[in-house]
């Protein structure tokens, strides 16, 4: 099985979609019932085998490191007071041993390829994951699926896939596929990036988990401007080409948008409450 030793966070956005919650606060740590979203992307980069978490943020948004940082202040309260519960949750905010983080600045709002293409500086050897912390995914961390199916003599890029209605593809990289409903890894002959629903080549779509070879970066510095004038990773994607869509066994909410954060919101609290019975009933 291939090593993905580096994840990289793009989490410049501003999220707009979500003012005024992130008018302050940084739409990664808007909860999700008691988790910020990059607490569940941490965790899902970590079971996937990350050896390094590259955040690619913005000067604006310090609150996101500040919440990886170390409160030893508020831990010491917590385990003065026999607050047992909640010191463990606020070290959960921690990174393991052998786990580092590096952060780097995307000044302007470049695009998702310009972010990914500011992350590559701090990446380790091999090949990199990428995780965008609004498209949050429930159930068997989707990252680590992706490592076991990913192949790096076959496979260039492996991006998680959903159906989206038809309505909807102008809003998402759309892959071209011979058999865009088979399960697993699916070979792709592209992916083309935001279509019209009447030029659309499937409705399988890409969603915010990648595993891409090195060789992506050296094709984002020359890809150049596409959709919206920004450097679009699903152009560098078609451009490498090996391109692969994973149907991954989980549930996704995208919680950039205010509908999606509620959705999620009541899905773990259910799954929270299923949890609590369990360990009441043994």
């Amino acid at each position: 099985m291939t090593r993905i030793d580096t994840v990289i966070f793009p989490v410049a956005g501003m999220g707009t979609r979500m003012l005024p919650a992130t008018k302050v606060t940084p739409k990664e740590l808007l909860p999700v019932y008691d988790t910020p979203l990059l607490q569940f992307a941490i965790d899902e980069a970590l079971a996937a085998g990350a050896r390094r978490i590259v955040l690619v943020s913005h000067p604006k948004k310090t609150a996101i490191e500040a919440y990886l940082a170390a409160e030893p202040e508020l831990e010491d309260t917590l385990a003065e007071k026999g607050k047992s519960d909640l010191l463990r949750a606020v070290r959960t905010t921690r990174l393991p041993e052998g786990v580092d983080l590096k952060v780097v600045m995307q000044e302007e709002p470049l695009g998702l390829g310009h972010a990914v293409l500011c992350g590559g500086a701090e990446a380790l050897d091999g090949p990199v994951g990428v995780i965008l912390p609004d498209d949050l995914i429930l159930g068997r961390p989707c990252l680590a699926e992706m490592v076991a199916a990913y192949d790096l003599r076959a496979m260039k890029s492996l991006v998680a896939a959903q159906d989206v209605a038809r309505g909807k593809v102008s809003s998402y990289g759309i892959f071209d596929c011979n058999d865009a409903s088979g399960s697993g890894a699916i070979p792709a002959r592209g992916i083309v990036e935001k279509p019209a629903p009447e030029d659309a080549p499937s409705t399988l779509a890409a969603v915010g988990r990648y595993i891409l070879s090195p060789e992506i970066f050296d094709v984002l510095e020359g890809i150049g401007q596409g959709a919206g004038g920004e450097i679009q990773l699903t152009d560098a994607i078609a451009a490498l080409g090996s391109i692969s869509a994973f149907r991954f066994s989980g549930d996704r909410y995208d919680c950039g948008s205010k509908d999606g954060l509620v959705d999620a919101t009541l899905a773990v609290q259910a799954s929270r409450a299923r949890h609590h019975l369990r360990v009441a009933a043994e």
